[in-house]
């Protein structure tokens, strides 16, 4: 394994820690159960994403690398689709989105009366 490869993948290993991290963060910081479903989809998705590049770098096209490219097919396929399948349950059983309340004042007072 040449000195180059082992940085691509460690490069690849470093993106896809930080993108567990900004997930998490998501998981951690995101007001309501639907936004942080979101945040942990996509991140839980690229960085196993990342993660498998890594590996694949780093064994070469061997028989190991595509076992490690079946089971990010894998999960290609069911993280999505489980992220999904909590969102339209939550929905279904009537776990209403979060809404910013407005602090507007003209949305407040567009009842018609007049204002000082």
């Amino acid at each position: 394994m040449t000195e180059i490869s082992i940085w691509i993948a460690g490069l690849f290993l470093l993106g896809g820690s930080l993108l567990g991290l900004i997930g998490a963060l998501g998981i951690l910081r995101l007001p309501d159960f639907y936004t942080r479903t979101h945040a942990a989809g996509i991140t839980d998705t690229l960085c196993s994403g990342l993660f498998t590049a890594a590996l694949v770098v780093h064994f070469g096209l061997t028989l190991a690398s595509l076992k490690v490219l079946l089971i990010f097919m894998f999960l290609l396929f069911t993280c999505p689709t489980a992220s999904h399948a909590l969102a339209r349950t939550a929905r279904t059983n009537g776990l209403e989105p979060w809404m910013k309340k407005s602090t507007d004042k003209a949305e407040q007072g567009s009842s018609g009366e007049a204002h000082p």
